[in-house]
Order: structure tokens, then sequence, then C-alpha cells
């Protein structure tokens, strides 16, 4: 057999062929041949085919010797021959190779060795020593870098790897220091604005900022990927919550928004298209977390916000200004009355009619105001209306006549307005016919003859007031003068006579201002208040709502008379009876009279108690002018007063009640020249003015 060398078996054992490591080889096994079977000689080396020693254990008819012990088992260090493989057309299988005889023990040389080495084993050591090299270096890296910053590391943007702690804290404080004092672009939805984060209580914490960049890594590979990427670890803030929510709350009144529905309005006669815009809602607990993570990157902060979104689309905008709006401008409504008149919805006063809302499937709704509609075109068909007339009840004979009520007859607009939608979007003429019809009165005759206004249940006279009283009490008094009070309903001095102003012809007088006397506008109204309260005390009226004054006036009984001061104090009183009452008033110079009409049912006693618990007055001194009205003081004291209701036909008793009253002493005012005024509290007086009368 070969070995792919030179021919001659020379002490060079020089190959001809290539080295093994150019060309692809086979390892195959050495199997001697018949004729190969070299005779052993001491004086040349063996050649490098010759199976030695340790060549695996065969059986062998030339080696009958069974007492030789096997050869170890080295079988993974077979001599091998080498055969360069050159790709080939295919041979035809070869016959099997006979049995291979047994060689001749001799010893295996280092060349031959070397000759049958796998080729793996050249790899490993090459391997073996990158290896070597790579755990050198990375040992080197290490102990290098073990003080500074890991490769790769940002923080907030700023690279700080590979340099030593107190370099890397340099570093940031020059970059990120300056921008705590620089205005921050924040993002809110569509909102742009600022925040300042050191106005808004941040500040940076650099220890805690370099802590978390680490130590150096041990895994060989986290080192290199360092090589190639970077780690941002974020800086860490210091922040005071108040300031913080104080900057958020700034910036969310900017971005807060309602969403504006898309929809067609008005201007004159020009419908104009509003575009929809959604809406949108700050998440403050949100904003705050993230403008605290990402201010310092010295970019836009997004800021989170929720949406509201709209319901009604562009398209839909367009079709209601296409499809109602823009018909509904381009002519005037006419409304025909009698007698030739004619009230006219003028095109440019549409939008107070029309107007648009949500349909909920991203349209619009038109909706027609009729009330508007009305108010435009009533007054000018007015004329042609006849309106009723309530019965009337008159004492001008001296006893109740009931003067017959009138049915009217008016437009009906609600009616006359039905074809409004229609009239708006006529291509045509958009004239439309009034609807007239018999209007009842609120009062009837039959109404008011089933009231029972026959006789007084009632009656009170008070006097002894001044000129400027009795020309507010007069007013007043004319304004209840035959109010009618039906079965059941309440009636209210306040909403009957008010406002009591100079407008309305009142003048100053007497009230009671802080517990002292004083002027205003409009005194002297609590003696009417008194007499209207005793007139329906004696009628049998039920007492709803009514105020003493707040100390004893001697032209009023005692326990039973009332104040009323507009839109604070009122006097009320409720009708229990099955008949109407209606209140008459008779005024003259020096005093006012109340009577109370109705069907009588029942009779009414008053007693009045006795004077407890006295207190004496103080001594107010005041600068003399207008609002300092001299008193000599009258004490104060505590008395009651007790109402029995008995039935009118049989004395049967009703009902009885007591009323506990407690009046302050009446002041000694004294008005003294160029005396400062005093505080308040220095008169005793309650926080808010008392009137009186």
């Amino acid at each position: 057999m070969s070995d792919e060398r030179d021919g001659n078996n020379g002490s060079e054992n020089h190959m001809d062929g290539p080295e093994p490591d150019e060309n692809p080889t086979e390892i195959m096994p050495a199997v001697p041949s018949e004729s190969d079977d070299p005779t052993p000689d001491d004086s040349s080396e063996p050649t490098p085919d010759v199976p030695s020693e340790s060549t695996p254990d065969v059986p062998s008819e030339s080696t009958p010797d069974a007492s030789l012990e096997p050869a170890p088992d080295v079988s993974s260090e077979a001599p091998t021959e080498v055969f360069a493989v050159t790709p080939a057309d295919p041979e035809p299988t070869p016959e099997p190779a006979p049995a291979p005889e047994p060689a001749s023990e001799s010893e295996t040389t280092p060349e031959s060795e070397s000759q049958g080495r796998p080729r793996w084993v050249k790899y490993a050591a090459v391997a073996g020593g990158v290896v070597a090299v790579a755990a050198i270096a990375y040992a080197v890296d290490f102990v290098v870098s073990a003080d500074r910053v890991p490769r790769g590391v940002t923080v907030a943007g700023v690279e700080i790897g590979g340099e030593s702690m107190s370099s890397a804290e340099a570093t940031l404080r020059a970059e990120l220091g300056p921008r705590v004092d620089s205005p921050v672009p924040v993002l809110a939805g569509t909102t742009e604005s600022t925040i300042v984060p050191a106005q808004a209580g941040i500040g940076v914490d650099w220890a805690a900022t370099l802590d978390r960049v680490g130590d150096q890594p041990v895994n060989p590979f986290t080192r290199v990927a360092s090589l190639f990427t970077n780690r941002e670890v974020g800086l860490v803030s210091t922040v005071d919550e108040n300031a913080l929510d104080g900057a958020i709350a700034g910036v969310q009144k900017e971005a807060d928004r309602a969403p504006r529905e898309g929809n067609v309005v008005f201007e004159g006669a020009t419908p104009v298209p509003v575009a929809p815009l959604p809406g949108q809602s700050l998440r403050t607990d949100d904003a705050a977390d993230t403008f605290v993570e990402d201010w310092a990157f010295g970019t836009t902060v997004d800021l989170p916000v929720d949406v509201v979104d709209v319901t009604v689309t562009q398209a839909g905008v367009d079709a209601a200004l296409r499809d109602v709006a823009a018909p509904a401008a381009a002519a005037n409504v006419v409304v025909t009355g009698r007698d030739g008149a004619v009230a006219t919805l003028p095109r440019d006063q549409v939008g107070k009619v029309l107007t648009f809302v949500p349909d909920g499937g991203g349209g619009l709704s038109p909706q027609y105001n009729v009330e508007a509609a009305t108010g435009i075109l009533a007054p000018q068909l007015a004329s042609t209306d006849v309106k009723p007339k309530d019965a009337q009840i008159s004492l001008a004979s001296g006893s109740p006549q009931v003067i017959p009520s009138v049915t009217g007859d008016m437009v009906q607009w609600p009616k006359t307005l039905e074809p409004l939608p229609a009239l708006l979007t006529a291509p045509g003429e958009r004239t439309t016919p009034a609807i007239y019809e018999p209007v009842e009165p609120a009062l009837t005759t039959e109404g008011a003859n089933a009231l029972g206004i026959r006789e007084v249940i009632g009656e009170y006279t008070t006097g002894g007031f001044e000129y400027a009283s009795g020309v507010n009490i007069r007013l007043a008094a004319s304004q209840i003068n035959g109010a009618l009070v039906k079965p059941g309903e309440t009636f209210s001095f306040d909403a009957q006579t008010g406002p009591r102003g100079a407008a309305q012809g009142y003048v100053d007088s007497g009230i009671i201002n802080n517990g002292r006397p004083d002027k205003a506008v409009g005194g002297g109204i609590s003696q009417l208040a008194t007499t209207l309260y005793n007139a329906t005390y004696f009628a049998g009226m039920e007492d709803v709502e009514h105020t003493e004054h707040s100390y004893y006036i001697s032209r009023y009984p005692a326990a039973r008379e009332a104040t009323v001061f507009e839109g604070a104090i009122d006097l009320k009183f409720r009708n229990p009876y099955k008949t109407g009452v209606m209140i008459q008033t008779i005024g003259t110079n020096s005093n006012i009279t109340v009577r109370i009409w109705g069907t009588k049912t029942v009779d009414v006693e008053s007693v009045t108690g006795g004077r407890t618990s006295q207190t004496s007055p103080n001594t107010i001194s005041l600068p003399a002018g207008p609002h300092c009205v001299a008193s000599g003081g009258a004490p104060g004291f505590t008395t009651s007063d007790t109402r029995i209701i008995t039935d009118a036909k049989t004395g049967a008793e009703i009902s009885r009640s007591t009323r506990t009253v407690k009046y302050d002493p009446v002041p000694i005012v004294k008005c003294v020249s160029n005396e400062p005024a005093p505080k308040p509290s220095e008169e005793g007086a309650p926080p808010a003015p008392t009137p009186g009368g």
C-alpha cells in the first residue's frame, strides 16, 4: 500500500503531494495487504504504514501464542493513511478486501503519530489560544475600568460611560444643571405650553442619579455589547408635590376644553357652519409623573390627555347647512290675520327660531322654537285679538257685586305655527293663515260667584303714622286692594307689592336699622303689614310666615304685629277654607284699614299675656344728621298672644295656639354734633338691618 510519499523509503520521508491542510482528505484505517508484509529490519526505520504494537487486538493465525496479553485498547490512535479526496465519476463498487493480515510488532515513530492526528486537535489548539488571549484582555479591561462608569451609560441623553464618578457628576451638572431653570416645552393634546422645573418644585438628586449607573458588568458578553449599545438610566429628581400640582394645574387650565359639537349658527340671514372639535382633559396625576420623568431630556414633554369625542361629523354639519339652514334663510315667512293684517318672520331673524342639536347618528336635527317665533309674530297681529277679561268683584256699592267675565278670541300660535318647518324649506311662497280660537278668562262669572265673597270676615285699623310713612303705606295698600285668595292658595305680601323702590314712588321713612331707629326708602310699610296680619288673624286665615319687630312699638298690639323687609322678611297667609277671600284696603291721611271679605264660618278671639322679664335700654350717641333719630328709649319685655278659633254657628272651639314674643329694649338715642359714628358692636346691633314701621 502506498502512503502518498516519494517512492523511495528514504530517511527524509518527504511527501510529494500537497500539505494535508490544503486539500480535503478522508481519514481511512490502514489495512495491510497480503503482499505488504515487510520483514523486520533492525537496520532501517519502520515504514509509517506498519502497525505498531498498539494495534487493536485482532486474532491472528501467525501468533498462536495465547500467553501473550492483549494489547491495550488504543483504537483512537490507530495508524491511518491519508488519501486525497478528488471528485470523480462514480466507479463500480469494489470487491470486498481480503481479511487483514496480522501486523508485525514494531514501534510507532513520532512522525507517524503526527501524520495520523485529526484536524480538530489543531483547531482546538487555536481556539484555546484565542480564549486565553480574550481572558487576558477581559481581566485587563475589568481591572482598568473597575472604578469607572460602565460603558454605554447615558443620563437624560448625556453620555457618561467610561468616565470616573467624579468626572461623570461634573459632566451631568454642566449639561443638565442649567435645565432646571429653563422653560421646558410641554404638549397636552393640541395645547402647547411651558413649565420651568425649578418653579414647579423640581430639582436634581445627583448622588441618587449616580447610584443608578451600577457597577461594572461581570458578564463578558455584556461588556462586549456595551461597546455598541447605550443604556439610559434616567435622572433622579427631587419634587415639591404642591408646587408641581400648581404647575400642572396651570397647564390644565389651558389644555382642558369641552368638546365643540359641529353646528350651524346664523349671522343675520347667513348660516355659518361650525366645525366639530373634540374636547380634551389633562390626566393631571399621570401628567405630573410624566413631567418628572422626562423634563431633563431637553425636548418637548408629551403630557397625557383624555380625548372627549364629538358626536357630530363634518358631513353632518354640511348636510344641515345644505338641506335646512340655507333654505330657511332664503326668504321671509308671512302669517296673515284678520282684516288684511299680516305678521312677518324676516329671514334675518330665522336664527332666533331655528337651531340644531346632535341627532346621535353624526348629524344635526333642526329644532323650531315656536315661543320665539310667537314673540316675533304675535305683536304684529295683537290688534286683531279679542283678549279675555276676568270676572271682577266690585265693592263700589258697599257690598260685593260680580262684574261678568269676557271670553276672548285670539290667535292660537302653536296651531298657527305647526307648518313652520315646512314653510322654512318651501321653495316658493312662504305664507300661512293665523288660526283664531275662543279663550276663556282665568276667572269666569260662574267662578267668581262660587267664591262666596259676600261679607266681611276680618277687619283691622291702625293709625298714628307720619306723612312720609302714609305715602308709602297708601301706595302699597293700593297694590293689595282687590286681591283674591282662592281656597287653598297662599298670599305673599312681598310678591304682591314688590319691588318697593324710589322708581315705584316710595319715599324715605322710618325703619329699624341695627336695633335703632333709622330712615330708608319704603319705610313705614310695616304698619300696613301689621294691619293686614291682624285682619287675616281675625278672619281665621292660617299663619304661614310673619316676623315681629325687634322692639315693641306702642301703636301695635303686643305679640300680634308684623314687619317686612323686601327680599328678606315676608308676610304670608293661607286660605284654609272652601270659599275664597278678597282683600280690601282703605287709606286716609291718618290711618289704614284692611278688610277681609268672604264667607264667615269661624269666630276668633285674642288673649294677650302679661309682660315679664323686663330689660333696661342702653344709651347710644350718634352724629347729628338725617340718619340719627332721637329716642327716649323703652324697656324690653316678654309677652304672649293666644288665638282661640271657634265655630261661628255652634261656638265649639276648633283650635287654640299661643305665640310668645321677646322684645328688645328701645335704645336711648342721642344725636350729638361732631360725634364720631359708633361701630356696630358699640351699638349692640345685629349684623343685618331690621325694618320697622
